[in-house]
């Protein structure tokens, strides 16, 4: 290459999820039914189920009487290759429900019957593959096989599955799998998921000592090491010290109450399936669904504190506060790492509001959230506003609450110019959400932080203040949570971050490395006057050789390395070597400190 030739960058490949791209979802989809095919080809005693696309792939549940192999997954992939190259019609059919049941028990397929009553329209739509094989399907698909690249397809693991997600039914076998429109989207994909693997927060997590899991506490239920609660009060701190300066009150509310409490709130009536189960004193009071529940949500508590003294305009806003710990029974298949867990704290608070200050509030909470989100240097997200789905009933209230809940939201995104979406069912079951969803290191989307707009609980619960003319009227309830879950945080952190955190949240933020015994007093001396400071200081002690002390700190990741010998005790400095910057030569112990103290108040690093 000539030197006036210019190196141009490499083109991002753009990786579409299946929603954000009609054809994807059309090859997805008829990429399934090929999966399908080829299983039952290759294992005819194999019964079909379900097989739809996901937003990085799609899946289909088998039930089949041997587990699937790596060997089988290599195979019917190889099978799936040669159905695609026949290039097959992918023909759509239309029957009445009598004869789509009557070929369904021609061919003995059950679940597919339990699927075909669920259907509520007609006619029965059905995709064939050519003349040999056929699906009940709404769509859409390609028009042809040949219209999907045999390489870029891949499976990609087992899983096991419940029939319906019922763990009281058949458990089934879930092949998942990706399918792109070329191999270089599919290559990209596995390079994505490959730095995945390296950034999951699980393998970190336990790397670097912050929590673990164990089988005798149970799935779902985390415990966090000293490292790992360090870290977490890193973040209920700051979070709070910046609520205080915001005027929120802080509250603590028990784990338990009264299932009660949770049939007026309306948790019981539309939540009971995601609760653990009733605690009852004896069958009678089962019966009757008298008893206690560990607690979904901290709402109800923070209303009950609010309602124990009838409240004046004067005292509203009022802003209570709470890291209050909840519990969902999530089923075991679907429990993840930190990210989808049993029990976990939520940065609660809930805002009771006159109408009038409805909307400067909710902006300020607003405010609050992108203030978190910089400081965690989290950039890349947008704002979804979760609205009710009008034909579903699983929402309480009147239309005129929820709209005028949905206005507040609309109005506060218009006036910040955010950039935004709307999420349609996407809603609380009791009021519309502002929800922030961002897309990490690897595109990869989540929930973070959310702000609520209420009108039916405060209705539920007959809340009052007295306004500026005597009269008794009804607040307005905002619910904000700007982390969301802290353990689904954390876990997104370590993963947005691959583990290196940034200097004001590392659980250590500086190690000292003595050369050797003749520095270890003075590196403890050091290290007592920073923790002093309160910057998170530790001398390595292990006696190993430099090197091996370094590899270690890089290893746990520490940012700020010093390295202490005898030049360094004669001059009261300190070699520096931080993990952002690299060498940073010898300066003095003093600097140091200022340098460390001044990046943890800004966010920055050394």
């Amino acid at each position: 290459m000539s030197p006036n030739q210019e190196i141009q960058p490499v083109e991002k490949i753009y990786l579409p999820r299946t929603s954000e791209s009609e054809t994807l979802k059309k090859i997805r989809h008829t990429a399934s039914h090929v999966m399908a095919m080829a299983v039952q080809k290759l294992f005819p005693k194999a019964q079909v189920t379900i097989g739809p696309w996901i937003e990085n792939g799609f899946y289909y549940d088998f039930d089949n009487p041997e587990p699937f192999s790596d060997k089988d997954l290599k195979a019917i992939q190889k099978e799936m290759v040669k159905i695609i190259n026949r290039k097959l019609s992918v023909v759509r059919e239309e029957v009445s429900r009598e004869e789509a049941q009557k070929r369904i028990e021609a061919i003995k397929e059950p679940y597919k019957l339990e699927i075909l009553a669920d259907i509520k329209q007609e006619p029965i739509t059905i995709y064939h593959l050519g003349e040999e094989w056929w699906d009940l399907c709404a769509g859409p698909h390609v028009e042809n096989t040949k219209d999907i690249n045999p390489k870029a397809i891949e499976l990609e693991s087992v899983a096991g599955a419940y029939w319906r997600g019922d763990e009281t039914k058949a458990q089934l076998q879930r092949i998942y799998a990706t399918a792109w429109e070329t191999p270089e989207q599919l290559a990209e994909y596995k390079r994505r998921k490959a730095e995945a693997l390296r950034r999951d927060h699980r393998k970190l997590g336990k790397e670097l000592g912050l929590f673990i899991f164990a089988d005798p506490v149970g799935p779902g239920l985390p415990l966090w090491t000293p490292k790992g609660t360090l870290l977490r009060t890193i973040l209920e701190d700051f979070l709070k010290k910046e609520q205080l300066k915001r005027g929120y009150l802080p509250v603590v509310t028990p784990h338990i109450a009264r299932v009660d409490l949770f049939k007026t709130s309306g948790h019981w009536q539309k939540y009971k399936e995601d609760m653990f189960p009733l605690m009852a004193e004896d069958e009678e009071a089962k019966a009757l669904e008298q008893g206690f529940v560990l607690k979904p949500m901290n709402c109800p508590f923070h209303i009950q504190i609010y309602k124990s003294e009838l409240r004046s305009y004067r005292e509203l806003p009022m802003r209570l506060a709470e890291f209050g710990t909840v519990y969902r029974y999530e089923q075991s298949g679907e429990l993840g790492g930190l990210t989808r867990v049993r029990g976990f704290t939520v940065d609660d608070s809930h805002l009771f509001v006159t109408p009038e200050q409805l909307d400067n509030e909710f902006l300020s909470v607003v405010d609050l959230i992108l203030t978190v989100f910089r400081s965690l240097q989290l950039k890349n997200f947008k704002a979804r506003l979760s609205f009710r789905d009008p034909a579903s009933d699983k929402y309480i209230g009147g239309d005129e609450v929820w709209d005028k809940a949905e206005g507040a939201i609309r109005r506060a995104v218009q006036q910040l110019g955010m950039d935004h979406f709307e999420g349609v069912g996407e809603a609380a079951f009791y009021g519309p959400k502002l929800d922030f969803i961002f897309s990490d290191a690897l595109d990869r989307e989540w929930q973070l932080g959310t702000v609520q707009v209420d009108y039916n609980l405060p209705e539920r619960f007959d809340l009052e203040y007295v306004a500026e003319d005597g009269a008794r009227k009804r607040p307005v309830m905002i619910h904000r949570a700007p982390f969301g879950s802290l353990e689904r945080l954390i876990g997104i952190l370590i993963e947005e971050y691959a583990g290196d955190f940034p200097l004001w949240l590392a659980p250590v933020q500086i190690r000292l490395l003595p050369v050797g015994e003749a520095q270890i007093d003075f590196t403890k001396e050091v290290v007592a006057k920073m923790v002093a400071l309160g910057i998170r200081a530790e001398v390595d002690l292990s006696g190993d050789r430099l090197g091996k002390l370094i590899r270690n700190a890089e290893k746990d990741k520490i940012p700020v390395m010093a390295v202490v010998g005898a030049k360094e005790v004669e001059t009261n400095s300190l070699s520096i070597r931080t993990r952002a910057s690299g060498e940073l030569g010898v300066i003095t112990v003093d600097q140091v400190m200022d340098k460390i103290q001044g990046a943890i108040n800004n966010f920055s690093n050394f």
